[in-house]
């Protein structure tokens, strides 16, 4: 979850300097947006079931 956290802070750098006209604010709402529901709906419940099929 580490590399989804460091994706909120780059891409805004990122995309702005990709797509010097892009909004800053509508990429960092995308960024939000796609890696949130991505951690909802997988980065937390997998790793917390590897955890207990590895721990019993």
């Amino acid at each position: 979850m580490a590399s989804a956290s460091a994706s909120y802070i780059a891409t805004p750098a990122a995309t702005r300097l990709a797509l010097p006209v892009a909004n800053a604010a509508c990429s960092l709402g995308a960024a939000l947006t796609l890696t949130f529901s991505f951690n909802i709906v997988i980065g937390i419940p997998l790793p917390a079931a590897m955890a207990e099929v590895i721990n019993g």
